[in-house]
């Protein structure tokens, strides 16, 4: 007996030795073996630009960490913690203060105003006055202008380890808008794994104001090549429809049946490159949703959620604003080489800028946009993130 149980099991190891290995699942677009992700050296951001220092600010709290300089109030870098505990980089970027001044894409992690988004042919009436703003866009103005938010130097102050304040005073008629303009933005990591965006202004003349963040998100790593594999939900039932140089019609669409309704989570490119005028118009999504308004009247807006897939990195978009701008990177075209000396190619990041909507100085039946003297503008959005 003792003699068969040797020679069955001497035929199961020999069985087991001639099966083919299990192939391995291939995933496309992956990112490197465990990449190590770090803050950019403060010593590369050492500048002076147009007469005022630049420099670079770490924030730290819990699992997150942030860069951020006051050269146009941007993100330089974010690190999240994916499923495996290892820190990933989430935004794009460059490493030194020369890529920014270089970078054929303007807007990588800045702060953009005064007006994010679009005015149609760079003008607009106010008070039975008319503006005319410089166009950066084709025909239209865009994010504020060429001298916008983005290539100024802030006055930064560090609060704490995990806050810092920036300041600018965007002066009157800068880039065509009226009034002196006050402006402070606050980035706070938060202790609920949130990096919150604080925005208050104050103006002695009456102004249009649409501030916005404009970081280039990829859940997988700024070394990955491409986010139509994230999956993500937005919370809107309607849409903004465009005209060929993405200027509202002014009227607000229905998402059902089109390629926009991302009310239940799918992937990024999964229509992408369906024919649909809307997606032609903007080479992909580059679009304004509508958010919907809470039952419960809270101000905080659960705007929209998105996973990555490689990391399992999920980022939860909250907001006091009424829209929310998704852009799936359709201008990048590789020109530019990020952090990890990787170019930044076609798709391989979107942004999720929290606004109010595009053109709405044009546009009464938008909500407006119109700041005066006495007023405060104040609003807030958070990114939180965690793992799926």
């Amino acid at each position: 007996m003792k003699f068969y149980s040797l020679i069955v099991g001497a035929s199961l190891l020999f069985f087991a030795a001639c099966q083919p290995a299990p192939k391995k699942t291939e995933t496309t677009n992956q990112t490197p073996t465990s990449p190590t992700y770090t803050l950019p050296n403060a010593k590369d951001f050492e500048k002076t630009v147009d007469g005022q220092a630049v420099h670079l600010y770490t924030l730290k709290n819990g699992v997150l960490q942030a860069a951020i300089t006051n050269y146009g109030a941007r993100m330089v870098a974010m690190l999240a913690p994916g499923r495996d505990g290892q820190l990933v980089d989430v935004i794009q970027g460059f490493s030194s203060i020369d890529g920014y001044l270089k970078a054929n894409e303007v807007f990588f992690g800045a702060i953009v105003g005064r007006y994010g988004n679009r005015i149609a042919k760079g003008k607009f009436q106010l008070n039975g006055k008319s503006y005319v703003l410089p166009l950066n866009n084709g025909v239209n103005h865009l994010h504020g202008g060429p001298k916008g938010f983005q290539n100024v130097v802030w006055q930064a102050k560090q609060i704490d380890s995990s806050t810092l304040e920036l300041h600018y005073l965007s002066k009157d008629m800068e880039q065509g808008y009226p009034g002196n303009l006050n402006v402070t933005v606050v980035y706070k990591l938060t202790a609920d794994h949130g990096l919150e965006i604080a925005y208050t202004a104050t103006t002695d003349k009456p102004t249009v104001l649409n501030i916005t963040n404009h970081n280039f998100w990829n859940l997988d790593g700024e070394r990955d090549s491409t986010i139509n594999d994230h999956l993500i939900q937005i919370f809107a039932t309607t849409f903004i429809p465009v005209d060929s140089t993405l200027i509202p019609f002014g009227r607000l669409d229905q998402v059902t049946g089109t390629p926009f309704d991302f009310r239940k989570s799918k992937a990024v490119g999964a229509l992408v490159n369906d024919k649909n005028e809307q997606l032609l118009f903007g080479k992909g999504y580059d679009h304004n949703f509508v958010l919907d308004k809470p039952k419960n009247g809270e101000k905080m807006i659960l705007a929209a959620e998105v996973v990555a897939p490689l990391t399992g990195i999920k980022m939860q978009v909250l907001t006091e604003e009424p829209g929310l701008q998704f852009y799936g990177g359709n201008f990048l075209k590789g020109l530019d080489k990020g952090k990890s000396g990787l170019p930044y190619v076609y798709r391989s990041s979107l942004c999720l800028e929290t606004q109010h909507f595009p053109d709405s100085p044009n546009q009464p039946q938008y909500p407006s946009t119109v700041l005066k003297p006495g007023e405060t503008y104040q609003t807030k959005t958070v990114y939180r993130f965690g793992v799926k």
